[in-house]
């Protein structure tokens, strides 16, 4: 049975690979980036070890996210406990589920399938902004991860 969704705000594409996670935005001019686990060496103070990544996912507040959820390689799954969020990630298929986020902050996961050697290793951060900070970062974002650009492997929709 497909779950019932209302209609999106945003819609973020999530592609789990060993072992990082892939992010677009196709909704907005498709920013895309990879997201990766920062290393015990480079952590900053305040940030947590083995959940703070590179990239975040950025959405704004107060809206509905849709994420389509796939995988390039193995199985893995796409989990935020704080979200109610836990959805597989499985090749050569797309999984949807969605959440509206009603308070600003930064949510952590982490990937719940055994995929690998590194599957420990596979955190998700998203970080929810006000609408016009979420504005903001679209405006730069495109510019920003141009250059960090991967291809991403979708099944068809």
């Amino acid at each position: 049975m497909a779950e019932h969704s209302p209609p999106a705000d945003v819609t973020v594409k999530v592609v789990g690979s060993q072992w990082y996670w892939s992010y677009s935005y196709p909704d907005h001019g498709n920013i895309e980036f990879d997201s990766n686990l920062i290393q015990d060496k480079d952590l900053k103070p305040g940030q947590i070890r083995l959940l703070e990544v590179d990239n975040r996912v950025i959405v704004p507040q107060g809206s509905v996210i849709k994420f389509l959820v796939t995988a390039s390689d193995v199985l893995h799954s796409f989990a935020i406990p704080s979200l109610g969020i836990k959805t597989d990630a499985v090749p050569g298929r797309v999984n949807q589920t969605w959440t509206k986020i009603d308070k600003t902050g930064v949510y952590y996961g982490q990937c719940s399938e055994l995929c690998g050697v590194n599957h420990g290793f596979m955190p998700i951060a998203i970080e929810v902004v006000s609408k016009e900070k979420f504005a903001e970062w679209v405006k730069n974002a495109g510019t920003k991860t141009a250059s960090n650009r991967s291809k991403m492997s979708f099944a068809k929709e």
